[in-house]
């Protein structure tokens, strides 16, 4: 199997800037054998970020995508704050937030934008963890915001 790493280039992905924290929080964090990774919103290549509300002025196929490029922020995030990517074992729990209206019911959808990268990265045994998709407001009208927590490799 493939490492992350490789993966990501063989895939042609490019990640986007790190974004610097919007609030006091710490944007990863390692406890144990795990390391957990702070809401990321999606944030484009030249830095800036994502908007809209999907139900909207944002569908579910630029919602999918939103979320998709959360994932490429979050790897950037991992990579800025924590270090090589490589030494993340599995993904083990997600918690994907959809900015949308109060009607729209397809949230998962949305979500797996982020999961299906996820799965297409560290493979479908590590890359699929457990998983919430729920429906809010969110800060700064971005789409979707997307919360893991990974297993370290020993």
């Amino acid at each position: 199997m493939k490492k992350p790493s490789e993966k990501i280039k063989e895939l042609g992905l490019i990640l986007p800037p790190a974004p610097k924290p919007a609030g006091v929080y710490r944007p990863v964090l390692v406890v144990d054998n795990f390391l957990y990774v702070s809401g990321q919103g999606p944030v484009n290549t030249d830095g800036s970020l994502m908007f809209g509300r999907v139900g909207d002025d944002v569908n579910l196929e630029d919602g999918y995508a939103a979320a998709r490029q959360v994932a490429l922020t979050m790897l950037s995030t991992i990579q800025t704050h924590f270090g090589d990517i490589d030494k993340i074992k599995r993904v083990v729990k997600v918690l994907g937030m959809v900015n949308c209206t109060p009607d729209f019911r397809k949230h998962p959808l949305v979500i797996n934008g982020f999961s299906e990268l996820m799965a297409e990265i560290f493979g479908a045994e590590h890359g699929i963890g457990v998983r919430s998709a729920v429906g809010m407001m969110l800060p700064d009208n971005i789409p979707a915001e997307i919360e893991a927590m990974f297993e370290l490799h020993k």
